[in-house]
């Protein structure tokens, strides 16, 4: 396994700071909301929150699921807030945002995973803040059609599903998934919506290779997905899967050629991409693609 404390230059990013960002801050704080860029510990959230940009964590902040990559809290999950989706409509209105992304924790304790909140959030947005598109990146709904029908019916602008990492790898890091479901659940999406854009994203750097990450990226296209994110996976603690090495810029530009060359509207890949990350740009360069 790579040293990962030598981080590579190319991976330094600023402390977040600047008015927008502590305007952000104190604005999701008091409506008692969470972020994926803080409970995620996202690299970009100097950059997006300065720009007036966030993608919102639904559901809480526990996981049922214990994803060994990820830096969100597992466990036990609180009463469900039924509130939420007021506050949160509340705050895109607030903001003025043009471009909000809805994520969440796994719920598998609820019947329908969660995906009331997720329709009761985009259907508010839409009504408090018609200018503003809605992108919603989902669990998979432990494959519950009506779950992720309900969420389709809301019409989100976009609908991401992350596969996160390859057909072998999968399993040792998503032990609560199944890779195929992943797929399933965005091939599922186009299905219920032709005209829907779907999204997926992965991270490299957890011991796949190039002719794997390529098979990925034929998965996905086999189901229709429009646009995709590929960033450096980087190790939230000790406790967490080790990361195999990192990539270069020069690799990562690669992996975009591939993804182009397979048929993606839009791909976003280098160290520090995110699925939400540039999210609004890669919408509306797929809507030109989609509309032209």
């Amino acid at each position: 396994m790579v040293a990962e404390r030598n981080i590579p230059e190319w991976l330094k990013v600023k402390m977040p700071s600047g008015d927008n960002f502590k305007y952000l801050d104190s604005i999701i704080s008091n409506e008692n909301l969470n972020t994926v860029c803080k409970e995620a510990r996202c690299p970009n959230i100097g950059e997006c929150w300065n720009q007036k940009t966030a993608t919102f964590m639904i559901l809480g902040d526990t996981c049922t699921r214990a994803c060994t990559y990820c830096a969100v809290t597992s466990g036990n999950p609180n009463q469900l807030d039924l509130a939420e989706p007021i506050r949160l409509s509340n705050t895109v209105y607030r903001l003025g945002l043009e471009y909000a992304v809805i994520t969440s924790v796994n719920r598998d304790d609820l019947p329908d995973g969660g995906a009331e909140i997720f329709s009761q959030c985009i259907k508010l947005i839409k009504k408090n803040s018609p200018y503003c598109k809605v992108e919603v990146l989902t669990p998979d709904f432990q494959g519950n059609l009506d779950s992720l029908k309900s969420i389709i019916d809301e019409k989100p602008d976009t609908f991401n599903h992350n596969i996160e990492t390859v057909r072998r790898i999968f399993p040792k890091i998503r032990a609560k998934g199944n890779y195929e479901l992943s797929i399933n659940v965005l091939g599922q999406a186009k299905q219920l919506d032709k005209n829907l854009i779907t999204k997926s994203g992965m991270m490299v750097g957890v011991g796949e290779t190039l002719d794997e990450i390529i098979d990925t990226l034929k998965d996905l296209r086999s189901v229709g997905c429009d646009l995709l994110t590929v960033g450096q996976y980087l190790r939230p603690s000790k406790k967490h899967t080790a990361m195999s090495r990192w990539y270069t810029p020069s690799e990562f530009k690669k992996i975009q050629s591939i993804g182009y060359e397979l048929g993606f509207k839009h791909v976003a890949s280098g160290p520090l991409v995110r699925s939400s990350y540039h999210a609004k740009e890669q919408h509306n360069s797929a809507k030109s693609t989609l509309v032209g």
